[in-house]
């Protein structure tokens, strides 16, 4: 099964993470599918960058994003809905 989740990246108490599309029985930051976006969470308001055509796609051949995902997902959602701009940063 396909899980769309974060795989931190970053030095240590630097976190940064990559929205990957991955097998759920892998590790953390094992091989991925395919990276569809990264989240900042230290900038203000955090940093939330999506390739939304390519989750849309992913979740079409049965991906599921993880609890933490579906949050970030919907609320990128909302914030595309309020602006014309696709890469503006929402805070998380």
């Amino acid at each position: 099964m396909l899980m769309i989740r974060l795989a931190r990246v970053g030095a240590r108490k630097q976190p940064h993470y990559r929205v990957v599309v991955i097998e759920k029985d892998r590790a953390r930051n094992g091989r991925s599918v395919e990276v569809v976006g990264t989240y900042n969470p230290r900038t203000d308001p955090a940093t939330v960058l999506l390739k939304q055509d390519r989750i849309a796609y992913w979740m079409s051949k049965g991906a599921q994003p993880s609890d933490t995902m579906a949050k970030l997902l919907k609320k990128a959602a909302a914030a595309s809905e309020n602006t014309t701009a696709v890469a503006e940063p929402i805070s998380a």
